[in-house]
């Protein structure tokens, strides 16, 4: 059995930030959790570091936590806590943080982390990709020294912030289109894969019957996000979306990708933020991200189950 893939975990839990996270630490034969980055996103910096803390609570796992941007590099902050609640983790009887964030920025840490295993280390973005783009920045060497980059964010069509941009896309677009340029390996799981990934409420029940404290809590918080789903999207529950990046980075075949020339705008107007993917190749510039199409979402699906139900 090949070793377990060093990872960095970079997000906003978010609720579904944290139960990607869970699966992630319910891993540890695929994956090698280095670190968790916390970024601004779904709510603020102060409450997505505190949920990484809660998250390793929930995890029984103790690795270090690194705090990072509190704002995108060029726009004015943007959260979504419509649809995470005020504290991210909108979820009764959670754990207190297991630790605290380092004094070290994350964005310093990444860098040290990659540059200590050049072409070992992959980058699990599951928010905005302001620490990314700041760190490949600081360190110009790493899109070269970086394994891959594994982001949810952005689309092929819809958007869900606006009508062409989704919201990681959307709350920091100049980091996305560094980071989507910058030369290192990046494969893109957006709304047009993650939105076929829906917590139907056969699901969620499937999750809080595995009588652990994680799959309590996991239903809970799919619970909360439910109903917006259904009224403004048609679902029968919410998406899964960020479990979905953190699944295909254990298991890759459960999406189907396709290497397109992907840009974001990050002109004001209609279209801020939005990916603008190439799928058909018309512009004849090269492909820099590999990005997903298709998804065997009772695959993935099956393997949420399985790993949560390891926790405690």
């Amino acid at each position: 059995m090949p070793a377990p893939l060093p990872v960095i975990l970079d997000g906003d839990p978010g609720l579904d930030d944290a139960i990607a996270w869970l699966l992630a630490f319910a891993s540890p034969q695929e994956l090698n959790v280095l670190a968790l980055t916390t970024v601004h996103g779904n709510v603020g910096l102060d409450r997505t570091t505190r949920n990484a803390g809660v998250t390793l609570a929930l995890a029984g796992a103790d690795v270090p936590v690194y705090a990072g941007a509190d704002r995108p590099l060029l726009r004015p902050l943007a959260t979504a806590a419509e649809f995470h609640g005020e504290s991210g983790l909108p979820a009764a009887g959670l754990p207190e943080p297991s630790r605290g964030p380092e004094a070290e920025h994350a964005v310093n840490f990444i860098a040290q982390a990659v540059r200590a295993r050049p072409g070992e280390v992959t980058l699990v973005a599951t928010g905005p990709l302001t620490n990314v783009a700041l760190a490949f920045r600081l360190a110009p060497d790493l899109p070269a020294l970086v394994r891959e980059v594994v982001w949810m964010g952005g689309s092929t069509g819809e958007g869900n912030r606006t009508p062409a941009a989704e919201f990681n896309a959307f709350a920091d677009p100049h980091a996305a289109q560094i980071v989507l340029t910058s030369g290192a390996p990046v494969r893109m799981f957006g709304l047009n894969v993650t939105m076929q990934a829906v917590a139907t409420p056969e699901r969620v029940e499937r999750l809080r019957g595995l009588g652990n404290r994680a799959g309590r809590i996991s239903a809970e918080l799919l619970t909360f996000y439910a109903g917006i789903y259904r009224e403004r999207y048609g679902l029968s529950g919410g998406a899964l979306h960020d479990p979905l990046a953190v699944a295909a980075a254990i298991r890759p075949e459960l999406c189907r990708m396709q290497p397109m020339n992907v840009q974001v705008e990050t002109h004001e107007g209609l279209n801020f933020g939005r990916t603008v993917c190439d799928l058909y190749g018309v512009t004849g510039k090269p492909a820099n991200v590999q990005v997903a199409v298709g998804v065997d979402h009772e695959a993935f699906f099956g393997l949420l189950l399985e790993r949560v139900g390891r926790l405690g």
